[in-house]
């Protein structure tokens, strides 16, 4: 019976063409808005180390002074170098890492190449095992490299691409701000969106290029790029904000820790040694700790921008306008054709029937609106992609939002016949008969 309700279906649509263009194109209007900015939100939104994200944690001391103190204050966002420091001599956690952005420039030795500009990641060793970071060629360093203020570098496949052509750079020396660096990893395509690990940068686009030992940037005094909090002086006796006693929140520090009763007793432990701080008059403030996981950081910080949030509720807002233009024009549309419902009625057909037949022309009106409307997110992503914004080229239609729209498509359709068939259904044969 499918396939005579779907001829039924086609014959109908083709009956009154002017109708089924305005139909198609109300709902395809809708799925176009609503999967461009759905698409971008999924994209903005997605967790963006799913193998680990319930075992990484950010976690957050109050290291400031009582200098403009307010009960019920979110502890400081980032860590001053001497309590990443001390937390990472510690090793509470199964794993570690201190970190901070920076740039750096590049000199090939021995080439007649101009120098430029990258942007590079400071981080101790465990930065690589915590972040299921790939190798193509190497390895990362190790914690004695760190300890002994390695000169050693980690890039990218991107660097390694356009400074070796590709090939297995381990080895290679590179100068960088002036130091020479011995190249002893190179890293697979690994762009994590949004860069749940330093959300104080450019949180979305490119990543990293060049990753160096925490350790060797202090000692070569490295400049650090991102947001500092200062709240005490930072002379020269501290080597200014970035010392290791300079009063200023500046790094980033995860851990990784596997299972709730190894989270309850780092928990614990950041109000051990927040208290002992207090008590040797470091800190100020009331003790207060927080200790996110990966998806709590990045809702706690916002990680998806407003705007995406406020673009899809408007979308999903015209495509409630377009289903009820759909609805009106579905209604009237099987209203008019009450007298040969009437007679299929009186023929036999049950109401059951004349619900199916009116659904699945409903049905085919929503998969018509359904790629039309494909085609209308595509044009409305390649939009977003001109836009000045750092996510704007995340914005691509994958194969699980080409199904969702697929079958948000499908269900709007069906959800915008229901009244329509139903009302058709209850059409009384007698009196359409006796009209006629």
């Amino acid at each position: 019976m499918f396939g005579y309700y779907l001829d039924l279906a086609l014959r109908s649509l083709k009956r009154n063409k002017a109708l089924t263009v305005v139909m198609v194109l109300a709902l395809a209007l809708g799925i176009g808005a609503c999967m461009t900015t759905l698409t971008v939100y999924y994209v903005l939104s997605g967790d963006p180390i799913p193998s680990k994200s319930g075992q990484l944690f950010y976690p957050r001391i109050e290291p400031r002074s009582m200098n403009g103190f307010l009960p019920g204050d979110e502890p400081e966002l980032q860590m001053t170098r001497f309590d990443a420091e001390t937390l990472l001599r510690q090793k509470r956690a199964d794993r570690q890492a201190v970190m901070s952005a920076g740039g750096v420039v590049i000199d090939l030795e021995n080439s007649a190449a101009k120098p430029f500009s990258e942007q590079a990641r400071y981080a101790s060793a465990d930065f690589f095992p915590m972040f299921d970071v790939p190798f193509r060629h190497g390895n990362p360093w190790t914690a004695e490299e760190d300890e002994s203020r390695a000169q050693v570098a980690v890039i990218s496949k991107a660097l390694n691409d356009r400074l070796f052509a590709g090939g297995n750079s381990v080895g290679k020396t590179l100068r960088l701000n002036q130091a020479s660096f011995r190249v002893i990893g190179v890293l697979e395509a690994w762009q994590p969106n949004p860069r749940f690990y330093d959300l104080t940068n450019q949180r979305f686009g490119e990543g990293e290029q060049v990753f160096l030992p925490f350790s060797t940037s202090r000692a070569l005094d490295f400049g650090s790029s991102g947001s500092m909090n200062c709240w005490g002086n930072t002379n020269s006796e501290d080597e200014g904000p970035t010392g290791p006693n300079a009063p200023c929140a500046w790094l980033q520090y995860w851990v990784e820790l596997d299972g709730p009763a190894k989270v309850a007793e780092y928990r614990r432990y950041l109000q051990n040694y927040s208290e002992e701080q207090r008590e040797a008059g470091r800190f100020e403030r009331p003790t207060n700790v927080r200790l996110h996981s990966v998806m709590e950081w990045l809702d706690d910080q916002a990680a998806v921008p407003p705007d995406v949030r406020l673009q899809a509720w408007l979308a999903f807002g015209f495509l409630a306008v377009c289903l009820l233009n759909t609805i009106g024009l579905l209604l009237a549309k099987f209203l008019r054709r009450a007298p040969d419902i009437g007679v299929r009625r009186a023929l036999g057909a049950s109401r059951r029937d004349i619900f199916a037949q009116c659904l699945i022309e409903a049905g085919v009106v929503g998969m018509l609106g359904g790629l039309l409307g494909i085609g209308l997110a595509w044009l409305g992503l390649w939009a977003v992609r001109q836009q000045p914004t750092d996510y704007a080229g995340l914005a691509h239609l994958d194969p699980a939002m080409l199904l969702t729209s697929f079958a948000l498509a499908l269900g709007a359709s069906l959800l915008a016949g229901l009244l329509p068939a139903w009302r058709a259904c209850q059409i009384t044969p007698a009196i359409q008969l006796k009209s006629q």
